[in-house]
């Protein structure tokens, strides 16, 4: 399937009555700090704290009723896992969310506020993937996957697309990547609603699967999987993974410790909280300072769940 302009404009006309129209922030001294004069569209003010609920929101609304109502399941550590729990509580169905056993305790809790039914698992893919089988095969819900789907791909497009609307001439945006949701959305909206933006990716070291993938020309694994951004620690879908390949100008790795200083900036300078995965494009951004030297640069803050206990830990 082709994402076009249309469905993304479909998209965001059928989840706007649910979501936020979040803000666009700027920040004079992350601006000299850059070198750059810096937009930042503000998820962490999102429904469920993150971009994830647009998805989520538009997958869940473009099924028939019925599927609807025979109950949503998925699998996820976190935000996903909030905004399917949401969308289904807001649509009147049952959610069925399989987490890993190692998910940050705020976002588990936050799942069972809205009413989720948890089923936990060990923390790798394929114990997440038999696990969600046999809550589908038990309930008949209906699958939403996190990222590695074209509905959930159009609707996280609608981020980007609301801040071309509102912040002209943009000559780059930057978004975090995982499992390739949110920087595939986000690249399609540069490429129909601002061509002139080249659209680039941030990814931690420790997850560091997506830039070489790209490099490769094939979906690769991490060489290793350690850092403290936990929402981008997936892989690459075979759906995300070729919109990346055409629309993503390149990817750019920061560490964990260039991660803990973007967010101290950002609490310190705006005031505002942002997850570790949320930081990870302002991360690279300060990183790769010449590159955006004098532009306009879009940066996406994906979410806002901070596990508040482990702030002692990073700062």
């Amino acid at each position: 399937m082709e994402i076009t302009r249309h469905h993304i404009q479909e998209a965001h006309k059928r989840v706007k009555p649910f979501i936020h129209h979040t803000p666009v922030l700027t920040s004079s001294t992350i601006n000299r700090l850059a070198g750059a004069e810096v937009f930042f569209k503000c998820e962490n003010f999102q429904k469920i704290g993150a971009f994830k609920i647009r998805g989520a929101m538009n997958a869940v609304l473009s099924l028939p009723k019925e599927k609807q109502q025979q109950g949503i399941a998925t699998h996820s550590s976190g935000n996903h896992a909030q905004a399917i729990a949401c969308v289904a509580r807001e649509v009147g169905t049952k959610a069925y969310i399989v987490m890993p056993s190692t998910s940050p305790p705020v976002k588990v809790e936050a799942v069972r506020g809205y009413g989720a039914e948890i089923f936990f698992c060990e923390p790798n893919q394929q114990a997440r993937e038999r696990t969600l089988q046999e809550v589908v095969d038990r309930t008949g819900a209906e699958f939403i996957h996190p990222y590695n789907d074209y509905a959930v791909i159009t609707g996280q497009a609608t981020c980007a697309k609301e801040l071309v609307e509102e912040i002209s001439s943009l000559d780059a945006i930057i978004a975090p990547v995982g499992g390739g949701g949110l920087i595939s959305g986000t690249s399609l909206s540069a490429h129909y609603f601002s061509p002139a933006a080249e659209v680039y990716a941030g990814e931690p070291e420790g997850a560091a699967d997506a830039v070489l993938s790209i490099k490769s020309g094939k979906i690769e694994t991490a060489p290793y999987v350690k850092t403290i951004a936990d929402g981008l620690l997936t892989t690459l879908g075979d759906k995300t993974f070729p919109i990346i390949c055409r629309f993503v100008k390149d990817i750019f790795t920061v560490s964990d410790e260039e991660i803990i200083e973007a967010m101290r900036l950002v609490f310190e300078r705006m005031k505002i909280v942002v997850e570790p995965s949320g930081v990870v494009p302002l991360a690279a951004l300060l990183k790769n300072r010449e590159q955006f030297a004098g532009k306009r640069v879009g940066i996406i803050f994906s979410g806002g769940n901070v596990e508040l206990k482990r702030l002692g830990e990073w700062f």
